[in-house]
């Protein structure tokens, strides 16, 4: 059984120098008002999608407006010029497509999935909205609503929630991403019309967007198409630039958290660098070491061999500007977040002293890479994938560079980044202290509420 294991990895250590990198057709051009295009010819089947990325997302909000770049995610349904309320989905869904749309710290994105036939449609809705939001004081308030209600369910009563943002709450104190992307609910409730409309004709300007085309798709009627509805919308100021500062942390933070739960838990963030940094790569590398599935070195001591806990995740995360790297852990019954923390402290020492073994550093550059194609699988991801990485580093092309960088990093990378970054006294550590819900006697605990398990 070693052998054939030894032998699979062997195997599995050969795949990173033997695969190719992954490349796609893409084509890309700037308008004269600024948008930037880019266009993915896939023919596999007879669908397209679009996503529109605007440059903008909570990074770019103040205090006293937090939240407003995810509210725009709601108002930008309710119609413009053009087509009036409701439309939007109607016409997308009745055309045989679906729409959503998503906000994140870095931007907020548009996305459609629809028949080839429904690709001029689609961009004349999409040009429209982005030309003549229909922003109203109906609408704002309609949305603000929606919007606070969302954050009852998702930060204040949702277990989850609550912690990641206590994290990032302690975890920054000057830079824009220390709020949550939902915002703070007091922000929300005074967003005012006037502040709706000046964020609008800030952020949703051409030359402050990418529109991304996958699919079955000609590049040279793509643009004709994307140049007869986007062209004539006027190019707007620049926004301002975003000072990401953050001063140095010197020491470790630590905050409780006392919510209605069964069991407790501890989500731990290490200050770790921004998405374009050399360390990146290795950061990657070691978030697979530490919770790359069931053998990874995080499961396999907390959850298999200590029993401390049921469920254990790592995540390092990309960002403009740094963010964080965290792990979360839940206890099992009976456990304490106090272990959870020691065996956790345990595994981070591990990684730090003793150097990775090449089979198991060339398993976790496999998960990578397989996680990197899985997400290229439908017309939808690639696009979501060249216009986040066109957003976010600066440039589509990046996502062609991350085998090359992940396939670079060595052992002696691993434990130089885990002895830099992931250390206490960079680090913010949130416990879980559960509590009974209001009317339960102590020790009633009650169901466990929704979140990460």
């Amino acid at each position: 059984m070693r052998r054939r294991l030894a032998i699979l990895l062997a195997a599995l250590a050969a795949l990173p120098r033997l695969a190719l990198a992954v490349e796609l057709p893409v084509v890309a051009r700037t308008l004269g008002n600024g948008l930037r295009v880019i266009v993915h010819e896939d023919h596999s089947a007879p669908v397209v999608s679009s996503y529109v990325f605007y440059h903008v997302g909570s990074r770019n909000e103040v205090r006293g407006a937090t939240g407003i770049s995810h509210l725009f995610e709601h108002m930008m349904f309710n119609g413009g010029k053009k087509f009036g309320p409701g439309m939007f989905d109607d016409l997308i869904e009745g055309n045989g497509g679906s729409t959503n749309g998503y906000t994140t710290r870095d931007y907020t994105a548009y996305l459609n999935n629809f028949p080839r036939e429904a690709l001029p449609v689609v961009l004349d809705l999409e040009s429209d909205r982005m030309a003549n939001l229909a922003i109203t004081k109906q609408n704002l308030e309609q949305e603000r609503g929606i919007v606070s209600e969302e954050r009852r369910l998702r930060i204040d009563n949702e277990v989850w929630g609550v912690m990641d943002e206590a994290l990032y709450l302690h975890a920054f104190d000057q830079s824009s991403y220390r709020w949550n992307v939902i915002g703070f609910m007091s922000d929300i409730q005074h967003i005012t019309l006037e502040q709706a409309r000046s964020y609008f004709q800030t952020y949703y300007a051409p030359n402050n967007a990418t529109l991304v085309l996958a699919g079955d798709v000609d590049p040279a009627a793509a643009f004709r198409l994307v140049e007869r509805d986007f062209g004539a919308i006027p190019r707007r100021r620049p926004p301002l630039p975003v000072d990401p500062s953050e001063p140095p942390q010197d020491g470790e933070r630590r905050v409780v958290v006392r919510k209605n739960a069964e069991l407790p838990a501890v989500l731990i963030g290490y200050h770790a660098p921004r998405a374009l940094d050399a360390d990146r790569a290795p950061l990657d590398v070691a978030e697979r070491l530490l919770s790359g599935g069931e053998s990874a070195r995080l499961y396999q001591d907390l959850v298999r061999s200590h029993e401390v806990a049921t469920a254990v995740e790592a995540n390092n995360t990309w960002g403009i500007d740094p963010d964080l790297f965290w792990i979360y852990a839940q206890a099992r019954p009976k456990k304490t977040a106090a272990a959870l923390e020691a065996r956790i402290d345990a595994v981070m020492e591990g990684l730090q002293k003793k150097r990775v073994p090449d089979d198991e550093l060339a398993k976790a550059k496999s998960q990578l890479r397989s996680e990197y194609v899985s997400g290229l699988k439908t017309v939808s991801g690639k696009a979501n994938k060249l216009g986040f990485f066109e957003t976010v580093f600066g440039d589509y092309r990046g996502l062609f560079r991350l085998e090359d960088a992940w396939r670079a990093v060595t052992a002696d990378d691993v434990q130089r980044v885990a002895r830099t970054y992931l250390v206490p006294t960079h680090r913010t550590v949130v416990v879980l202290v559960p509590v009974p819900a209001p009317g339960r006697p102590a020790g009633d605990r009650g169901p466990r509420p929704g979140g990460v398990s």
